[in-house]
């Protein structure tokens, strides 16, 4: 099962396990996420439902869950911190219950890299660099990420916690607050300029989807010895790098506008992936300027 599996990073998720030969079950309420994502894909089991109060029966014949159901939004999470430890620890808590209640061996979770680390105190951060988050979001995500970890000493649940860096690729929502690639690029393609949100000095790690796919397909069926993994590709890259990149693909150069900073973002991350390489076999395979590509490609179309 795939929580939020109509969501981006869920659907291209639910895409591949199909095409792997997989039965998938599929749970989304749909805020966010849309029923586009799941278009020609065949024969999944979806439920329109909230992984805050659903039926804990949908788990019973379920091996595996993948929990990408969040409140992904930073700036959200600050103007309403209630609403974003409602989603994402109670959900999360709401949905280990049902996972003990059921016969599932095994929860993939979804976590944050750059939310999780905070400010980084070295570079590329690693799993076992200090957890400090900045943001209500990053809270609780790291949040979530404890009950898991509770849950599977007192009940010996099986589990994976990936921790993502900067996800970009098709299926992102190019008109929502996350993911500036699919932002930037829609912008140019209507256009429009491009806004940095301070400096445009503030750094990412940024990773394609297909690659945090292939993490979470790898960090299921293998049997590992650590719990926390960084899913990103180890290089750190800043926004104003990001606008010279995409005006390469374009061939036109790009001019961004500047504004204020935001609030509750940290100012530079990039993930060590050293741990995940080794216990997972997992190397990214998508660089950043065949990534912008693939994007504009399937924008385009």
């Amino acid at each position: 099962m795939v929580t939020g599996g109509a969501g981006f990073i869920g659907g291209n998720l639910v895409e591949r396990l199909v095409r792997d030969g997989y039965g998938v079950r599929v749970i989304d309420d749909l805020s966010t996420g849309k029923i586009e994502n799941l278009e020609g894909v065949e024969g999944i089991d979806f439920i329109e439902g909230d992984i805050r109060n659903f039926d804990y029966d949908i788990l019973d014949d379920v091996e595996v869950v993948f929990h990408q159901a969040a409140q992904i939004d930073v700036r959200k999470s600050v103007d309403d911190p209630k609403y974003d430890l409602d989603v994402n620890v109670g959900g999360t808590i709401n949905l280990l219950e049902g996972v003990l209640k059921s016969g599932v061996k095994k929860i993939v979770y979804a976590s944050s890299g750059g939310a999780c680390y905070g400010d980084p105190k070295c570079l590329p951060a690693d799993e076992t660099h200090p957890t400090d988050p900045i943001s209500p979001y990053g809270a609780s995500k790291l949040s979530a990420e404890k009950y898991i970890r509770i849950y599977s000493e007192n009940y010996g649940l099986s589990y994976a916690i990936l921790r993502y860096g900067n996800v970009y690729g098709p299926k992102q929502d190019p008109l929502g607050e996350a993911g500036v690639i699919a932002i930037f690029l829609n912008r140019i393609l209507n256009d429009r300029k491009p806004v940095i949100y301070g400096d445009g000095h503030q750094t990412r790690d940024y990773v394609h989807v297909a690659d945090v796919v292939e993490s979470n397909l790898l960090a299921a069926n293998k049997d590992t010895r650590h719990k926390i993994f960084n899913v990103g590709t180890g290089i750190e890259t800043s926004v104003n790098r990001l606008v010279e990149i995409i005006s390469d693909v374009l061939g036109k150069k790009v001019v961004p506008e500047h504004t204020k900073e935001r609030k509750g973002e940290v100012r530079r991350i990039c993930l060590d992936i050293s741990l995940a390489r080794k216990e997972l076999g997992f190397e990214p395979e998508m660089n950043l300027r065949e990534g912008i590509g693939n994007v504009l490609e399937w924008m385009r179309r």
